[in-house]
């Protein structure tokens, strides 16, 4: 891995890099070596994103720029009180299966941040997420999106067959996703049709109505009998 033929000027550009050839302030030690080793650098605004990522060798920089459905300032907030969707796609790129993502932004309260989930990418480990929420209604929302997105790649696989081996993997891996949150749903409206019941019983339930009369009935006629013997004794 190269870093002395780094395209300073085009990092400096978009702020990556210092005038002084040091790497921005804003960037962790982490987040550099990360950077160094290819991995992307993201920077949102508003409905805005973009991704920096070093190519051929360190040589060169590549910039993508993306657009969201929603603000994520809105999406930010909103994530505190819920598991919030977003779709990104490449404006430069709208006749392509690529020019799509289908995000889950989820606020981790332990660590009070808000974490970036692919629908795809992340399918396992965002539906662990969902299954631990035992939420009726997040889990609904999570398989109308995962329905959604599975309808809008068997779309594109019909648009574009030459990447439909491509498009085919995404679409068996949210297929798959939305067999487990079937099963989910069942188990969750299974326990919530139990609970239903049980209160049920302890209200409604005939025989226990009943059997709260006789007692009832019976403790009067204790009573009675009790204060017709303490007037016999008089």
């Amino acid at each position: 891995m190269q870093t002395n033929n780094l395209p300073t000027d085009e990092l400096k550009k978009y702020g990556i890099v210092e005038p002084d050839n040091s790497f921005s302030k804003k960037l962790s030690a982490e987040d550099i070596q990360k950077f160094l080793q290819g991995y992307s650098i993201v920077a949102d605004n508003k409905k805005n994103r973009a991704t920096f990522q070093l190519v051929e060798n360190n040589n060169r920089l590549n910039v993508v720029f993306l657009e969201r459905d929603k603000n994520i300032s809105a999406i930010l907030a909103e994530s505190q009180e819920r598991i919030v969707y977003s779709e990104i796609m490449n404006p430069s790129k709208r006749d392509s299966h690529l020019n799509f993502e289908k995000k889950a932004f989820v606020y981790d309260k332990e660590t009070k941040n808000v974490v970036e989930f692919d629908l795809v990418k992340n399918a396992l480990e965002l539906t662990a997420i969902i299954a631990d929420k035992n939420d009726v209604s997040e889990t609904n929302r999570y398989k109308i999106e995962l329905q959604k997105l599975k309808s809008f790649l068997q779309d594109k696989i019909d648009q574009f067959p030459e990447m439909a081996k491509v498009i085919t993997n995404d679409l068996n891996i949210v297929s798959k996703e939305i067999n487990s949150v079937n099963s989910l749903t069942q188990n969750q409206n299974n326990l919530s049709k139990q609970q239903q019941s049980d209160v049920q019983l302890n209200v409604n339930d005939p025989d226990l109505y009943q059997d709260a009369n006789r007692i009832r009935d019976e403790e009067l006629e204790r009573e009675e009998n009790q204060e017709k013997s303490r007037g016999f004794r008089r």
